[in-house]
């Protein structure tokens, strides 16, 4: 990975560690409908005009069946689901979850694209999923709390979202390989806003949001997902969909980080170890970490 890879990951970790917060500061105010309407359709309005601007318009008549199936998996239901977990998880808990994707995106990968599950990668399958079990042991509560949403609810709608992750990233590079990553961005975002723009509408709140909330889908439009989505398919394309996934080792830190620091968040033991041994999982998985292999024998 290049050097310019690498700072491209940690910003685009940064910039989704942030959209868990914003998840957090605007899903009880908006639904998590709306808020998702919203997001989408504010990244469209902004990736759309670049798109005209680079005249690569074409890709969007060329690919629009895969364009469509990318907005729904990669946004619709992964955004949706995240702000429903958002009415019962803290932001540095989900962001933890959403480490889980890698681990999806390896067991996919396998029985779709028939790629190999080494050892390692089926070792570093059993700890990442160990690790969620043990994170949502003590969690996994099924009272709805203060927006009727409970824990376990929460929990699971996590995992789903980062099973359409995982599912996404190989779709993208399967289907997708060679397309401008600025059409995949935009193409998808454009899909997922004329999915979720009647759902939205049907389910705008009857009280006027304040002004925090409004922040918050703007900060979502614009960066974590506008700007982001440009950085993730970019990556995707430069060093492939197993790379450009890990920056989920680093999101949980930010979501963490931004958590505690913008809503003060408790940071408690219970996630520092389940997260750890989730990531933990997601090295062996992703390779970043080898078991030792056996020395060749002399002849």
């Amino acid at each position: 990975m290049k050097t310019s890879d690498l700072i491209e990951l940690i910003a685009l970790a940064a910039i989704w560690g942030a959209s868990f917060l914003f998840m957090r500061m605007g899903a009880a105010e908006f639904g998590p409908l709306a808020l998702s309407m919203l997001r989408v359709g504010g990244a469209t309005l902004f990736l759309l005009p670049l798109l005209v601007w680079q005249r690569q318009t074409g890709a969007l008549r060329t690919h629009w069946r895969e364009l469509a199936v990318v907005g729904v998996i990669n946004s619709v239901c992964p955004f949706v689901l995240f702000s429903v977990a958002a009415l019962a998880l803290n932001a540095g808990l989900s962001s933890i979850f959403n480490a889980t994707a890698p681990l999806w995106g390896a067991l996919i990968g396998a029985l779709w694209l028939k790629d190999r599950l080494s050892p390692s990668r089926v070792l570093g399958l059993a700890i990442g999923f160990a690790g969620v079990l043990f994170l949502a042991w003590d969690k996994a509560s099924l009272k709805p709390g203060e927006h009727g949403v409970s824990a376990g609810l929460a929990i699971a709608a996590c995992l789903l979202a980062t099973l359409c992750y995982g599912f996404g990233a190989n779709y993208a590079q399967r289907k997708l390989q060679g397309t401008p990553p600025l059409a995949v961005a935009a193409g998808s975002q454009l899909a997922a806003t004329l999915v979720l723009a009647l759902p939205g509408a049907w389910a705008w709140p009857a009280q006027m949001p304040s002004a925090t909330a409004w922040s918050a889908v703007a900060g979502l439009a614009l960066l974590a997902t506008g700007v982001a989505y440009l950085l993730y398919f970019r990556l995707i394309a430069h060093v492939g969909p197993a790379r450009a996934i890990s920056v989920t080792y680093l999101i949980p830190l930010f979501g963490v980080l931004w958590g505690a620091l913008f809503l003060g968040e408790a940071v408690t033991p219970a996630m520092l170890v389940g997260g750890l041994i989730i990531l933990v999982g997601t090295a062996l998985v992703t390779g970043v970490v080898r078991l030792p292999g056996r020395a060749p024998r002399a002849a």
